[in-house]
């Protein structure tokens, strides 16, 4: 029968410290996987969010230019005087 040896007390506090440094090094792995998954998934909701609400601002935007368009026809704005300047239509000449 194969002899037994008995580790002595420094190695057997160096393997138990090694396996509780690996085991902390799982739980930190687990929770930055927790961590990372919750911001994803609040990155997805705010993108999505802020996807239906540009989707709402394009519906405004063409709502408001349509009747802009309808109320002065076609022309230049310019936002930074606030001016309105008609596009003249040239008539046809029969």
């Amino acid at each position: 029968m194969t002899e037994q040896i008995k580790f002595t007390e420094e190695e057997v506090g160096q393997i138990n410290q090694l396996r509780n440094e690996v085991t902390q090094v799982f739980i930190q792995l687990g929770q930055i996987s927790l961590e990372r998954k919750r911001k994803l998934d609040e990155l997805d909701s705010l993108e999505s969010q802020l996807q239906q609400t540009h989707q709402e601002l394009v519906q405004r935007e063409d709502v408001l230019f349509k009747s802009l368009n309808e109320k002065y026809g076609d022309g230049n704005y310019d936002p930074n005087t606030g001016i309105f300047t008609p596009i003249q239509q040239e008539s046809v000449a029969e």
